[in-house]
Order: C-alpha cells, then sequence, then structure tokens
C-alpha cells in the first residue's frame, strides 16, 4: 500500500520479529534517505504487531491482506497488485521472500484452488473489526478467549520488567 505495509510473520523466537523490524526499519531509511537525499525517520510511528489465533484468523489475515488493495479501489484483483503475495499463495508463482505457513501447506494440499477458494467470498463485518481492532490495539486477533489469554500474557510481561528481582525490606 502507499501508506503501509501489512506482513503476516510466524517468529521463530519472541525477539526476532521486533529485531527484523528493527533492522529494517534502520537499513531501509539509510538506504531510502542517501538515494532521496533526505534525512530523518521514514514512518509516522513504530510497527504494530498482534498476536492471531486460530486456523481461520490465520486465513482471515491471509484474506485481509491481499485483498487490501481491492478494497482500497487500487485494483480489481489481489494478483494484480504488483507487491501481492496472491500471485504466490493462489496461483503458484515462485516468491523468494516468502515461506509457507504449515495451515497454509495444509489447506493447499488439496491444490492451489482450495486458497483461492477463499476469496470467493469477502471477510464478514466482524472478521474485519476483528482483525483491524486487534491490529491497532496490539491485543490480538481472535475470539475472546484468545484475547484474555493474550492480555494474560502482556500483564505477566509487564509485571516481569518491572520487578528488579531483589527484595527491599
Amino acid at each position: 500500500m502507499n501508506n503501509h505495509v501489512h506482513l503476516l510473520l510466524t517468529p521463530s523466537d519472541k525477539n526476532s520479529i521486533s529485531k527484523s523490524m528493527q533492522l529494517i526499519g534502520q537499513r531501509y531509511a539509510q538506504y531510502f534517505n542517501k538515494r532521496y537525499q533526505r534525512t530523518g525517520s521514514l514512518w509516522e510511528g513504530r510497527y504494530k504487531s498482534s498476536l492471531v489465533d486460530t486456523e481461520h484468523y490465520l486465513l482471515c489475515c491471509y484474506r485481509y491482506i491481499e485483498m487490501n488493495p481491492v478494497r482500497a479501489g487500487i485494483v480489481r484483483h489481489p494478483k494484480d497488485y504488483p507487491y501481492s503475495s496472491f500471485r504466490a499463495n493462489g496461483l503458484g508463482h515462485t516468491d523468494l521472500l516468502l515461506q509457507c505457513h504449515h495451515i497454509y501447506l495444509s489447506l493447499i494440499n488439496n491444490g492451489l484452488s482450495a486458497y483461492r477458494q477463499l476469496f470467493k467470498n469477502e471477510l464478514s463485518s466482524k472478521e474485519l473489526a476483528i482483525i483491524r481492532g486487534g491490529t491497532e490495539s496490539g491485543s490480538g486477533i481472535g475470539e475472546n478467549n484468545f484475547l484474555l489469554k493474550v492480555a494474560g500474557l502482556k500483564l505477566r510481561e509487564s509485571k516481569g520488567a518491572n520487578s528488579s528481582g531483589s527484595e527491599s525490606k
């Protein structure tokens, strides 16, 4: 998109996404600023991340991301957007930047047409609201019981970060 990017990532460890985004931000900013003779930050704010629950919501996120340029009126079909992963995920084109998620692989074991079938229907307004809300707030993308688990994890992490590990008497 012209003002944002969506990435659907499965981290290898707890900090790998934040470290990767930091590295991309630094290196790409240096490249871009040098190329266009400018200085300063390229992005308005920090990246936003959200945990995604269940096979259903993972596949909804695939659809959300790949249909974003269609919803924005930029193209008529996701395969027509040059920065879309749809050509790889839905048509089988090679894209060396992508690694397939095991849920995606289990879906396409029935052929790429099974993935394309997901795009026959639009996401529901509930699914759109859950994805947008979870992305914006960082609270998670999934049903309420999953969101409660995510909130509990964040609470435990913040308590751990706020304690010094020593007792005062």
